[in-house]
């Protein structure tokens, strides 16, 4: 009766093992959205806005594990900043909290991924009990603006040519923002 309970429990690791290796924490970084979807190997799922890289910086894209844990890291290349529930995964680039969560839904950091502080430290303690597989994926959003500045310059050397004539008032004309609304100069 031993040998088969102790050959059971043998056949029960073998199986259960590579269960246990893949129950990680899956960290899904949409780019294009500025969004991370996480899935824990216990069950939970969660969908939260980020920040990655603004204009200038770059986030890197692709599938990595993390390398680090460090409950509070505070940056030596950028001022000290404080970086809480930080989860490194390419050389310096980590996820991490962020008290900056005014920017959080678009392009604000320097590379790193920055999530609030309370989903930072719920994330670190799933990594930190499952392990994780991060994977980076899509392009940033580009911000286009009007060149309203030029527009308005055009009009004002416009508007100055008609005084300087002093015979002709100053035409009014119906000028669109860059906010949709429309406004008389």
């Amino acid at each position: 009766m031993r040998i088969f309970i102790r050959f059971f429990a043998l056949i029960a690791a073998l199986v259960l093992a590579p269960m246990a290796a893949q129950a990680k924490v899956q960290i899904s970084v949409d780019l294009s959205s500025q969004r991370m979807v996480v899935n824990s190997g216990s069950g939970a799922s969660y969908s939260w806005p980020i920040s990655s890289a603004r204009a200038g910086y770059v986030t890197p894209r692709g599938t990595y594990h993390p390398t680090s844990l460090q409950t509070m890291h505070r940056s030596k290349k950028y001022h000290n900043s404080p970086m809480p529930h930080s989860i490194f995964f390419n050389g310096g680039y980590a996820i991490h909290g962020t008290y900056a969560v005014g920017a959080l839904g678009r392009p604000a950091s320097h590379g790193c991924i920055r999530i609030s502080p309370a989903n930072a430290a719920t994330l670190f303690s799933l990594v930190r009990q499952e392990g994780a597989v991060i994977n980076i994926y899509g392009n940033a959003p580009v911000r286009h603006y009007a060149h309203a500045h030029h527009r308005k310059h055009v009009h004002v050397a416009h508007r100055s040519y008609h005084r300087a004539l002093g015979y002709a008032p100053a035409p009014t004309q119906r000028v669109q923002s860059i906010f949709g609304s429309v406004i008389r100069e």
